[in-house]
């Protein structure tokens, strides 16, 4: 069981290294990507519009970094809750410069879905606005961007390592959920809906 769990983390830190930024396992040439990760079918879908299930669209996210928690709304009622991973600096505060592991604290909106042949689908979060690029600027750094909710890594497409993956914070900034939870998402989020963020 050690082994295996041994195993787990080393392929774990290996791959990831946040936010979609770092490879995944190659596929051999010539070889068709069958896994939920193939984003033709899924860039098709949002090309029509049709990924979205009119019953199941929600009008607000609200996020709370403490619990590791993210909540959606449809007309102040809580439709879903979801266990959350973060930015690996998460608990050091809100984000300030690219480069920080942290995740932002704020009020944003979701302004792109996207399909990913890495992280599976990721919502992106209209980070950085005008208080984060201050506040940056206050420091002379760079604020960062491209934060996003997304689901996991390859290697857990399946969910047999979500216990562990939601058991620690492993991402550049973004909140990861489960890819059962990025389905849920991905169905009742249309771009312009508002994210809140909190510590």
């Amino acid at each position: 069981m050690n082994v295996k769990i041994g195993l787990l983390g080393a392929t774990f830190a290996l791959i990831i290294n946040g936010c979609g930024t770092s490879a995944s396992p190659k596929i051999a040439y010539g070889k068709v990507d069958k896994t939920p990760y193939a984003t033709a079918e899924c860039m098709r879908e949002l090309s029509r519009g049709t990924e979205i299930i009119p019953s199941k669209k929600i009008d607000k996210i609200v996020v709370y970094k403490g619990k590791r928690k993210l909540y959606t709304y449809r007309n102040g009622k809580i439709v879903n809750e979801f266990r959350i991973s973060l930015g690996k600096n998460a608990d050091k505060g809100n984000k300030i410069s690219a480069g920080d592991y942290r995740t932002p604290e704020g009020t944003y909106t979701i302004v792109r879905k996207k399909c990913d042949n890495r992280l599976y689908k990721s919502l992106m979060i209209s980070y950085p606005n005008a208080a984060d690029r201050a506040r940056a600027k206050a420091h002379g750094v760079n604020p960062g961007g491209y934060i996003t909710i997304h689901g996991q890594p390859k290697w857990n497409a399946d969910g047999h390592g979500d216990a562990y993956t939601l058991s620690h914070d492993w991402t550049e900034g973004c909140m990861a959920v489960p890819n059962g939870a990025m389905d849920i998402l991905w169905a009742a989020v249309q771009n312009g809906v508002p994210i809140t963020i909190h510590a």
